[in-house]
This record gives structure tokens, C-alpha cells and sequence, in this order.
């Protein structure tokens, strides 16, 4: 895949919000849009640090993902639920820029991550073609908001930094509010080996462009 951007995307007096973006390398038309949602060590202004897991460790080690790709990186002092506004201010400038058909934009994120892709979900209900949570959570009553939203979560059992029951109560809600939500329980995983097996291991990549 083809790195267009690794600069300051957006700047406020209190923080920067940098992002990488890639592109397959074929060009197609109607490209989906995916978004990664890093965890809370990868935060701050070096934009390197992304690439020590998920998605864009993916992309590094030669994943081609027929989409658009958008990493942003979240600032030091913040994690992704205090800054979901500008999440989606830079998602709405690569839709503009890329042409991305609105129900072909599809979030996931982990850890830290996982609980900015169900903020995000919430946040801004049916914008989002599907939702994949990685040992993430969030507020369970607030669930009704994605029954139109597939979403499909992953979570290691015996997780010890994130507890397996963040994820099942938002999967439980969603469904309980008439949602389709699927939770995979990842047995004999805990939180960072649960993670890489996720993204590295299973079919979530297929499964976010497939929606």
C-alpha cells in the first residue's frame, strides 16, 4: 500500500492531531474507507509509533487492503472519547478528498482504541457501515444508537487489563435494543496477544470491507 500522508493533520492550541493515510496500490474506483483506532501507548506526537501494532503494523509488514486506510494518532494527554470531534472532522476531509461512498466507511480500534470505536459508533449513529471493537467498551445505555449498525467485536478471555465483560455488555445491549452485534471470545488470549491474533489472525479485515 502506498503511504500519501504522515504530517500534522490538525493543530489546536492544546494538541496535535497527526494521522497516516494509505491507498492500495492499484487505484480503484468507489474505494471503501477503514479507520484504525491506535491503543493508549502509541499516543503523543511521534508518528512512528503507530506502526507497533495493529492496522498499520499490518500494512508495514506488506497487507495490501483494497481501501483507503486512515490511522489517525491521538494526543499525549487525551484518549480517543475526548477528541471524537476531530475524529470525524478528518474522516469527513478523506471522504471529500477520496470520493468514499457514505455507507462504505467502516471503524475499528483497539484497546484504548476499542473504546474510541464504540465512542465513535455512538457518537455518530448510522454513519458508520460497521463497527469492530477490539478489547475495547463502553456506555452499554447508549446502545440503542447502533441498531442499525453491524457490529462485530473481538475480546481475549482471560484479558486482564480490559476485562472480557466490557465488551459483553455493549454486544448484550446492542442486541437487547434490537442490534446485530457478534462477540468473538478469544479463549487463552489476554489483552496485547489478544490483539495481535485479532488483526493478524482473522477475518476482521475481510469482514469491515464486506459491509
Amino acid at each position: 500500500m502506498k503511504l500519501i500522508m504522515k504530517v500534522k493533520v490538525l493543530e489546536s492550541k492544546n494538541y496535535v492531531l497527526n494521522a497516516l493515510l494509505f491507498t492500495p496500490n492499484e487505484q480503484k474506483d468507489d474505494l471503501p474507507l477503514i479507520i484504525y483506532l491506535h491503543g493508549v501507548g502509541e499516543r503523543g506526537e511521534n508518528i512512528e509509533h503507530l506502526y507497533r501494532h495493529g492496522v498499520p503494523k499490518l500494512i508495514k509488514n506488506g497487507k495490501e487492503i483494497p481501501a483507503v486506510v486512515l490511522c489517525p494518532q491521538c494526543p499525549a494527554s487525551f484518549v480517543w472519547n475526548n477528541v471524537v470531534e476531530k475524529v470525524k472532522a478528518l474522516i469527513d476531509v478523506v471522504v471529500e478528498e477520496y470520493k468514499i461512498s457514505l455507507d462504505r466507511i467502516a471503524i475499528t480500534g483497539s484497546s484504548m482504541g476499542g473504546f474510541g470505536t464504540w465512542e465513535m459508533g455512538l457518537t455518530y449513529a448510522n454513519f458508520f457501515s460497521g463497527i469492530a471493537p477490539v478489547a475495547g467498551g463502553g456506555l452499554s445505555w447508549r446502545c440503542a444508537k447502533l441498531i442499525t449498525t453491524p457490529v462485530k467485536a473481538y475480546h481475549g478471555k482471560i484479558d486482564q487489563a480490559v476485562p472480557l465483560c466490557y465488551s459483553t455488555l455493549m454486544v448484550d445491549a446492542v442486541n437487547k435494543f434490537g442490534g446485530r452485534a457478534e462477540l468473538v471470545v478469544l479463549d487463552e488470549f489476554g489483552h496485547n496477544d489478544g490483539i495481535n491474533h485479532v488483526y493478524y489472525n482473522t477475518d476482521i479485515i475481510d469482514w469491515l470491507l464486506a459491509q
